[in-house]
């Protein structure tokens, strides 16, 4: 009897955790915040990271209302997009209530997206900037933007092309900066280790999920997210590398013990 109840119990705990990880942890929504800099009695520049969204059948635009909810909430002075909104746009691209929930995120310093591989593939090329131009956001296609500070200071908003499917070119990216600080967007992780000696000192990415169902002694890892894939990471020339989660999902509707990820940063330049 004793074994039937282990057993009994074996059972439960897998049916529970595989419930919780296709119908509770994909729609829980993660705000992390951390500083980045040197606390220096001025106001820092408050940055709100967001990342492979995946808008799909089982992650809609009722989930991105959350989203922009909790982004305004944090009032931030910046928005960096990096990269996939759609899964597959050609199968589910509600692309008007896309437009009309981004276009709400607010950002005195302005939003900012980069190209990741998703939307590349499943017919979101085109569709992709126009979003994005709809709704407010400023698409960084191996381009980027000097934006000024209250302080008299500047950060340079770098944006690589995606590194799978489009053609990412660092010269061409910092080509125009004239800033005291450089913050470096590419959906893909493992790009970092291919600009270390830009003179980059923060560089955002997603692309990895986190591994999106983390298992003891295992995770699962995309391409050129194999050597970066979650959190904080310190590289050469004092660069740091931070790896969003990300917010939907792709291949499977689940997440486990990598919940979707808000970032927010406050940056002392």
């Amino acid at each position: 009897m004793k074994k039937r109840s282990i057993v009994y119990l074996f059972l439960f705990a897998i049916i529970g955790m595989v419930l919780y990880a296709f119908f509770i942890e994909p729609k829980r929504i993660v705000t992390h915040h951390y500083t980045v800099g040197t606390n220096d009695g001025q106001k820092p520049v408050k940055i709100v990271q967001l990342s492979d969204i995946h808008i799909q059948e089982n992650y809609s635009t009722t989930q991105l209302e959350k989203i922009v909810t909790k982004v305004n909430n944090e009032q931030p002075d910046m928005i960096l997009f990096t990269g996939d909104l759609f899964d597959n746009y050609a199968k589910y691209g509600p692309a008007e209530e896309v437009i009309a929930a981004f276009d709400r995120l607010s950002a005195p310093l302005g939003k900012y997206a980069v190209w990741g591989n998703h939307d590349y593939g499943g017919g979101a090329a085109h569709a992709y900037p126009e979003i994005l131009a709809a709704s407010g956001f400023q698409l960084l296609e191996n381009s980027g933007v000097n934006v000024p500070l209250s302080n008299g200071k500047s950060v340079y908003i770098g944006g690589l092309d995606d590194s799978m499917l489009g053609n990412s070119l660092i010269e061409e990216t910092l080509a125009g900066r004239q800033s005291d600080y450089t913050i470096l967007m590419s959906h893909e992780p493992d790009k970092a280790d291919d600009v270390l000696d830009h003179d980059i000192q923060l560089i955002l990415a997603g692309h990895s999920h986190g591994g999106q169902v983390k298992l003891p002694f295992f995770t699962i890892k995309n391409a050129l997210a194999e050597k970066y894939y979650d959190g904080f990471y310190s590289l050469a020339n004092e660069t740091t590398l931070y790896v969003n989660t990300g917010l939907g999902t792709t291949k499977i509707p689940a997440r486990f013990r990598v919940p979707p990820e808000i970032a927010v940063f406050d940056l002392y330049v």
